[in-house]
């Protein structure tokens, strides 16, 4: 008879079998996935449901020569008569591999207080404010004309963690986005909105559908802009567009080897260069409030500034960028070494870009703005350049001209090329930092807070006929 086993008893059980089976060492992973979502189209909702699904990763580790070899082996839904061949077959990967340039002992046992807790749960409930509410806006855009298009999804991953020398740390992670499109009755113009959440209490579905509202109204007039240079409001989820793609190259290792826009031209990296002299920062912090991330170390693999011997290290507040200066790059107990690093700082999985001093809104940088536009979202975004962190990509669902503070049509779309990092260095305004949804990332990082940016001369390279 299968037997399926608990989170708790898997991580023992395997660790057991890879003892027997002669591994000198032994880390593994288990994540418990429950997710529930929501989706519409025409004005009405089309699907529900709600999923489940388990995934157990092995990292058995041998001697291997004059080092330590690691070998790791992942499946999904493994029960008690599977993990007995997911253990060998990492045991059998670490003996046929060469030493590991980052091996290091696995982090000490430490056992969290919540180990013995169960996975934790979502369901279509988790809904139970914002579906009535997305009902009303239904209604509405019906009655006035237009259309809605939309998915809301709802996650909690339950990581456990557990190695041969006697870790066992738990934790849960919900996450949850939603994002909605409108457009015109005669499908002529669209605009985009989104969110991100723990838990939907605090999305207001109403809200988000004024906000199309305004900005299907807006679309009332059509404008053509030649491409080039625009003074530009981006509102934060414009602005997490780029400056996530900027967060995921702050990789120590790259950097160091001379592959990104954070490496010195002659060696080495730009760890002390102030790279704007606005008071710019970025910190990443697993205890952000409404943006929490996993505590400790999670790495199924090793690669970059990541590495296997490192789950379960612990992760603190790492301030990126201080004041404008590159104060930190990513980087795990072994980049730490190899970069000449005075700490080890490993990716975390949320971040807040900021600017010391600034205030407001969106909306109050377009009433500052003469002549220019509003660019609400970004797409198929690309890199070009490492070396710069060029990006290109496409406008989407809403680029508006501003005349005189306010905003007083669309216009049509734009292929750009910037990069987030001479960004900035070029800004001349900055509001208040919330909480932003990235359209092109959001679906898989979400927890990320920034400011509305005024670009004076943003570079829309040429004109795009995406719709």
């Amino acid at each position: 008879m299968t037997i399926q086993l608990t989170p708790q008893d898997t991580i023992e059980r395997g660790l057991a079998l890879a003892t027997a089976e002669g591994a000198d060492g032994c880390v593994v992973i288990v994540a418990e996935t429950s997710s529930a979502n929501l989706r519409w189209a025409n004005n009405t909702l089309t699907t529900n449901g709600a999923m489940r699904g388990s995934s157990v990763t092995v990292i058995a580790t041998v001697g291997a020569g004059e080092g330590t070899a690691a070998g790791v082996v992942g499946r999904s839904s493994v029960t008690d008569d599977s993990l007995r061949d997911v253990v060998a077959a990492a045991i059998a990967t670490a003996r046929a591999s060469s030493p590991a340039e980052d091996a290091r002992p696995l982090v000490d046992g430490t056992v969290g207080a919540d180990w013995d807790a169960e996975p934790e749960l979502t369901s279509v409930n988790v809904y139970e404010r914002f579906a009535p509410a997305l009902g009303e806006t239904l209604k509405r855009a019906t009655k006035e004309s237009r259309w809605l298009y939309g998915f809301a999804d709802h996650e909690v991953v339950t990581l456990y963690v557990g190695s041969s020398t006697g870790l066992r740390v738990r934790h849960a992670l919900p996450r949850g986005h939603v994002g909605s499109t409108g457009k015109t009755g005669d499908l002529s113009q669209s605009a985009w909105v989104g969110a991100a959440t723990r838990d939907f209490t605090d999305i207001d579905a109403l809200a988000l559908d004024a906000e199309l509202t305004r900005r299907l109204g807006w679309a009332k007039r059509s404008v053509s802009v030649d491409a080039g240079r625009h003074p530009t409001v981006l509102p934060p989820a414009a602005v997490a567009d780029l400056m996530t793609y900027l967060f995921w190259v702050l990789d120590g290792r790259d950097a160091f080897e001379g592959r990104t826009v954070f490496s010195q031209p002659a060696g080495g990296t730009r760890i002390g260069d102030t790279l704007s002299t606005q008071p710019v920062n970025l910190v990443s912090d697993p205890a952000l409030h409404g943006l929490e991330g996993l505590p400790f170390v999670v790495a199924r693999s090793s690669g970059g500034s990541a590495s296997v011997f490192d789950n379960g290290l612990t992760l603190a507040a790492t301030d990126w960028i201080r004041g404008g200066k590159l104060e930190n790059l990513m980087t795990s107990r072994h980049t730490a070494s190899v970069i000449g690093a005075s700490t080890v700082t490993p990716d975390i999985d949320n971040y807040v870009l900021s600017v010391d001093g600034a205030s407001g809104t969106t909306d109050d940088l377009v009433a500052g703005l003469d002549n220019g536009l509003l660019l609400t979202c970004l797409w198929y975004i690309r890199a070009v350049d490492p070396q710069t962190l060029l990006l290109t990509g496409l406008t989407r669902d809403g680029v508006y001209l501003v005349e005189n503070g306010e905003v007083t049509g669309a216009v049509n779309n734009f292929r750009f090329n910037e990069s987030p990092v001479d960004l900035l260095g070029r800004f001349t305004a900055a509001g208040a930092t919330v909480p932003a949804l990235s359209r092109e990332w959001g679906d898989y990082f979400s927890r990320t807070a920034t400011p509305p940016l005024l670009i004076p001369d943003f570079n829309m390279s040429s004109v795009s006929q995406a719709s």
